[in-house]
């Protein structure tokens, strides 16, 4: 098939909201499906010669023209990676010689725009940084194009990876999947969106307080925070020398172990990785057991479950009480002393200021030179104002309030491994984020990161269901340090008891190439001497219905209303209180029976004979929709009772 993809106009290969014009033709063909592919599936696939890597990229590359700056707008790329089809045409090459490097080889992978590549810009989302040109790859990118990886795109981030909402200067806002007018989590959502869209299998991105596992958490991906010293740090832009490390996203635990397999390692340039200089390195992949879960103990950690959306807190209970099915002892773990042991123990703001400068000395011909600079020419996003202007005003690296830090973290993570030793417990469990995904431009509450970022244990985010509107709920594991391979074990086996991720709806298989047009579906309704006829669309790519209606009275009752009605939903749903302010309660958690009905949206009124409109489609619509839940309903003036007739199926 022929498709046309959207042309990105760049600057080094630099995407923009505003920089997609014009069209170009190239040949694609569609040996199989990538929406949800795994590493292993599209492996397979290329051992098998049913598709080559440079069909891959431009597979992947007509996905990303479709939906990220079209389509729901995800918006989740700084820059498309110019060399990837000439690279991937190398990799192929080899592949037909007899080479094949490992289950990364010729697989398409997206990188945080903080990681350095020697051949493109590494910007860290900062519009000041936009042409900053690192002498070298990084070494987690470096082993990444050993293993035979294609970097197939930068991915946007919270500025400076200083903010857990994706929004930066050079990179503008990226939007959630599941829902585009949310977050996707941060610091790392542009490659937590590109990742549950399947802009490619894998992404990496970088932790320094919950940047690796929060998008993991609102993008129904996996996601671990390493113990720090197995990943070097050298080549990614620093937050915080101390809590910085990078790591890989994935959609399935598999995944995320064939990546982690290629990150750790010891790097003679990072002496934190020196853990490794003699040890063996861990094995991911070969650590996987079904059974993992099966005698092992996990501590449900009571103190993240205080001030915690209720749909969260029973979807991770219910993700617990599938492990202890799976075999494994759970018991509650309270500490009572738990916040006056985590204060004071971030060191991200007081090292900032200074990792900046030193890793910027290292860029030749660097556009800035600190912070400072930055601030001066006004080249950042206004929500990164106050915080930069605060980081600014550090005077010293060393001063005793950064001691007294990095002593209370020493503390920290000493306490947290008693209690696991004490215990006997292999983890303790808890939200990975205590409240939804925020809407876009609000401020994000509910973190939980600190523990792991703080102590330096390690700790993995897995998907543990949807909330009753949609959106992805994560569960956290947190270990004893370099028990890692452990943590992706028991996500394996959590993983095995069936699946929690569900792929968004907003970024579909493509249909020839481009993203599907979504048909209109006739409805036709007739009581009492009413006709009612109404066009509903369905626009799942833009979370949209859109809908047109038309009563005939023929000698009939007049019409009361025409209304779009959905029933089911049973279980127990949470949500704001209208009007209820008064009284104190401005939200509440309440069971809903299976039968319920109500009303999705009123689409005409006494009187009126025609009217068309749209609104967002919920996620609860469209699953009613797939369900033949949907109907919409006739109320005339003869009666209470409607006549419905139900959409689509």
């Amino acid at each position: 098939m022929t498709v046309k993809i959207r042309a990105m106009m760049m600057v080094g290969g630099l995407l923009g909201a505003t920089t997609i014009a014009g069209a170009q033709t190239v040949k694609v063909t569609a040996p199989m499906e990538l929406t949800e592919a795994s590493v292993t599936d599209v492996q397979a696939a290329l051992t098998a010669g049913r598709m080559s890597s440079v069909q891959l990229v431009k597979l992947y590359l007509a996905r990303i023209a479709a939906y990220d700056h079209a389509g729901p707008e995800l918006n989740s790329l700084i820059r498309i990676n110019p060399k990837a089809g000439a690279e991937a045409a190398v990799l192929d090459a080899e592949r037909r010689a007899g080479k094949v490097r490992g289950p990364m080889h010729g697989i398409p992978v997206i990188i945080k725009d903080n990681y350095d590549t020697g051949d493109m810009p590494t910007s860290a989302g900062s519009l000041a940084m936009a042409t900053s040109q690192p002498a070298r790859d990084g070494f987690v990118v470096k082993k990444l194009r050993d293993a035979g990886a294609i970097i197939l795109g930068k991915s946007n981030l919270h500025e400076l990876a200083a903010g857990i909402t994706s929004i930066s200067s050079l990179g503008g806002q990226t939007r959630n999947p599941y829902d585009p007018t949310r977050c996707p989590g941060g610091s790392s959502g542009g490659t937590g969106a590109a990742i549950a869209a399947s802009f490619a299998t894998v992404g990496w991105g970088s932790d320094t307080c919950g940047s690796i596992r929060i998008p993991s958490a609102f993008n129904a991906l996996v996601g671990l925070r390493p113990t720090q010293g197995l990943v070097s740090r050298r080549g990614i832009v620093p937050l915080s020398h101390t809590q910085d490390i990078g790591g890989p996203l994935a959609r399935t635990v598999t995944d995320l172990a064939i990546a982690l397999d290629v990150s750790v390692g010891y790097d003679s340039e990072d002496a934190v990785t020196s853990v490794l200089r003699d040890t063996p390195v861990p094995k991911f992949q070969a650590s996987l057991d079904k059974n993992a879960l099966r005698g092992a103990r996990i501590g449900l950690f009571l103190p993240y479950f205080r001030d915690t959306d209720a749909e969260i807190a029973d979807t991770v209970r219910a993700a617990i009480a599938a492990m202890r099915a799976q075999g494994a002892t759970v018991v509650d773990v309270p500490m009572a002393e738990f916040d006056t042991l985590m204060a004071n123990t971030s060191v991200i703001n007081l090292e900032t200021k200074f990792d900046l400068i030193d890793y910027l000395r290292t860029i030749p011909n660097a556009p800035v030179k600190s912070l400072r600079d930055i601030l001066d020419r006004g080249l950042y996003d206004r929500q990164l104002e106050v915080r930069f202007r605060v980081i600014d005003t550090i005077l010293n690296a060393d001063s005793e309030q950064h001691r007294t830090a990095l002593a209370r973290q020493v503390a920290l993570r000493a306490r947290m491994e008693r209690i696991l030793d004490s215990l006997q417990l292999d983890a303790i469990a808890y939200p990975t984020v205590r409240q939804k995904p925020t809407l876009v431009g609000d401020v994000q509450n509910g973190g939980t990161c600190n523990l792991g970022a703080q102590s330096g244990l390690p700790s993995i985010s897995v998907p543990a269901g949807f909330a009753g509107d949609g959106l992805p709920i994560g569960i956290e594991l947190l270990g004893k340090g370099f028990t890692d391979t452990r943590l992706v074990a028991m996500a394996y086996a959590f993983e095995q008891s069936g699946s929690r991720r569900l792929a968004p709806s907003t970024t579909p298989a493509l249909v020839a190439g481009r993203a599907p047009v979504a048909a209109p579906i006739v409805v036709t309704t007739r009581a009492r001497g009413l006709v009612a006829t109404t066009r509903i669309t369905l626009d799942r790519v833009h979370s949209v219905l859109r809908w047109s209606a038309t009563v005939q009275n023929t000698g009939g009752a007049p019409l009361s209303a025409l209304v779009l009605r959905r029933t089911g939903d049973a279980g127990r749903i949470s949500g704001p209180i209208s009007g209820a302010v008064a009284s104190g309660t401005t939200s509440a958690s309440i069971a809903i029976p299976a039968g319920a009905s109500r009303v999705s949206a009123r689409l005409l009124g006494p009187g009126q004979s025609s009217g068309n409109g749209s609104f967002p489609l919920t996620y609860a619509d469209r699953v009613a929709f797939e369900r033949g839940r949907l109907t919409v309903a006739m109320y005339t003036g003869a009666g209470v009772e409607p006549i419905e007739v139900k959409v689509g199926r």
